[in-house]
């Protein structure tokens, strides 16, 4: 039986398929899709075997990575709610759907990891935050948990309440930071840079920026006075972004990306 069967191959499927390749044997690894054409392409790149249905894969596998999107969870959970058995672990990557959802669907008290990736998972650079009931996990099934997430990323365990701020933080906010890089390039090619190298030179400046918070454990706004000159270039740029709303914008759009995570948990 493989150990980890992937039930969609989309970005974050995909993601999560290839960072597994890592760390575990092709031949522990199995996934399924839809489209014929993309499961053709993934099990030719990767070399990891494919199987036609929802039903095959759950039983060709121990624990189950559920990742279509929520639309999609009620048929997918209709196709597999009597081959899942307490051996199973399975593995929900959707926002806004409850672990007691999740069991009321499959029609008993299911093992659930219920978690939220993010694209750069696909470089090995996600960052994902997990919950689960740790007492109906056994140290092996664990240790299996916590091997899959390390394999494209960090992970972080929190309590269920708090999922959709982790997509707020972590699974939508790529988009928020990819904006921001686009709009810095823009700046710079106003002002005659070439396209390429802006572009290079604000992704650098983004990763760089985000290393020295994680690596120097400093609180951000302290960093950000250490780049602020008194009467400088630094701090005039800084007060342009409060006078037009940086923050507040970015507020904002954790609230509505909060408000949908939530939404799905009444569809």
């Amino acid at each position: 039986m493989a150990k980890i069967g992937f039930i969609g191959m989309g970005n974050m499927g995909y993601a999560m398929l290839k960072g597994a390749l890592n760390v575990f044997p092709k031949e522990d690894l199995i996934f399924t899709d839809v489209s014929t054409e993309r499961v053709e392409k993934v099990s030719k790149e990767t070399e990891v075997s494919h199987v036609l249905t929802n039903a095959e894969l759950a039983n060709s596998a121990k624990y189950i990575v559920l990742a279509v999107k929520p639309q999609f969870y009620a048929t997918v959970l209709k196709n597999i709610e009597n081959i899942i058995k307490k051996d199973h672990v399975v593995i929900s990557i959707a926002p806004g759907i409850s672990i007691d959802s999740l069991k009321d669907a499959l029609g008993f008290d299911a093992r659930i990891v219920r978690a939220m990736p993010n694209t750069p998972a696909l470089l090995g650079e996600g960052m994902t935050g997990i919950c689960y009931d740790q007492t109906a996990l056994n140290f092996e099934e664990k240790e299996v948990i916590e091997k899959f997430f390390s394999s494209f990323g960090k992970y972080k365990v929190v309590e269920e309440r708090l999922m959709s701020a982790v997509t707020c933080v972590s699974g939508s906010s790529p988009a928020y930071v990819y904006m921001f890089i686009e709009a810095l390039a823009d700046s710079a090619v106003k002002y005659g840079m070439p396209r390429d190298a802006a572009y290079e030179m604000a992704a650098q400046t983004v990763a760089g920026a985000a290393k020295m918070v994680l690596e120097t454990k400093e609180h951000p706004g302290k960093l950000k006075d250490m780049v602020c000159s008194p009467g400088g270039t630094t701090i005039a740029a800084v007060s342009a972004l409060e006078e037009y709303g940086f923050r507040n914008s970015i507020i904002k759009a954790t609230d509505a990306c909060f408000s949908v995570a939530e939404g799905f948990k009444r569809k």
